[in-house]
């Protein structure tokens, strides 16, 4: 059996097509400089989200969401949301792809530099690519294995954690990074209270009693696939609960589950200490989503 380590091909250097403020353009040539703002001071916002079968799932709630976060960052994306869903089909069509990762992104340009950017011009740009799935089948059949991560996710009133900013996203970079040299596959981060918040990049939920518990999205994002997740559970009358959960009500779940674009839906079957073994609700919640992201438009 080869160990030899997969080749990484750069995402700079890649054949494609990329939207860029309102136009096509050759995949390399997708290029900003180097004392642009949001380089320095984070000032982005993106969105993740996936294409089944050539059609973006949840796409115009992903545009209205990625609009909402660059107000709560404190500008304006100079397109509509019909625009930008239409720059995302027109990306995904230039690049030829139906299962793939779309991942639009606005950010603050170069014109001033300095925590006050108020006159730099706000920049769009869309990249789609080939996304398989996140975990092999080995990993999904038993479950991935977290660690607890050492940052916690920020009160809301010391962050914009209503937003999908590019900031937020440095500790979860950090918490995944010593996870995976420790062995594990992803990290469990707690809010500013010590209470379960989310993984790195996904939404948890946990099987108790039957029933689906699922922390309350009051300090990260409210995910589109958790909310997604959440009415289908209902839909086959499974109880969801969102409310605050301590680490250690983690010993009460039978089953346990991430939920995001990239994940989808993970089985978890290790957190810290706490063991987990993916289920009926976990196995019938992914048919269901499954279904759901390929159902004929």
């Amino acid at each position: 059996m080869s160990t030899a380590t997969p080749t990484l091909i750069p995402f700079d250097d890649r054949d494609g097509m990329i939207w860029l403020d309102g136009k096509l353009i050759p995949w390399r040539d997708a290029k900003m400089h180097v004392l642009t703002h949001a380089l320095h001071y984070a000032s982005a916002v993106f969105e993740g989200e996936r294409a089944y079968s050539g059609v973006i799932f949840k796409s115009r709630q992903h545009s209205e969401r990625l609009k909402k976060s660059a107000q709560i960052l404190d500008f304006e994306i100079p397109y509509t949301v019909e625009e930008i869903d239409r720059a995302k089909a027109e990306t995904l069509k230039a690049n030829n792809l139906t299962e793939a990762y779309v991942r639009p992104i606005a950010w603050r340009g170069s014109e001033m530099m300095g925590v006050s950017a108020q006159k730099n011009r706000i920049h769009l740009a869309v990249a789609t690519w080939a996304w398989p799935a996140y975990f092999s089948p080995e990993l999904r059949a038993k479950g991935i294995r977290l660690c607890m991560a050492k940052y916690r996710r920020p009160a809301p009133d010391t962050a914009p954690t209503a937003s999908k900013a590019a900031g937020l996203y440095m500790i979860c970079t950090i918490s995944k990074h010593q996870a995976e040299r420790d062995g594990f596959q992803d990290a469990m981060m707690l809010d500013y209270r010590g209470q379960i918040a989310e993984a790195t990049g996904a939404n948890v939920f946990f099987v108790m009693n039957g029933e689906l518990h699922t922390p309350k999205p009051d300090c990260f994002l409210d995910g589109l696939t958790r909310r997604t997740v959440i009415d289908l559970a209902r839909a086959r009358q499974l109880k969801v609960i969102e409310r605050a959960i301590m680490p250690d009500e983690m010993g009460k779940a039978s089953e346990c589950f991430l939920t995001g674009t990239a994940a989808e839906i993970t089985p978890v079957g290790e957190i810290g200490t706490y063991k987990f073994t993916p289920g009926k609700i976990t196995h019938t919640l992914w048919d269901d989503f499954q279904a759901l992201v390929r159902k004929p438009a």
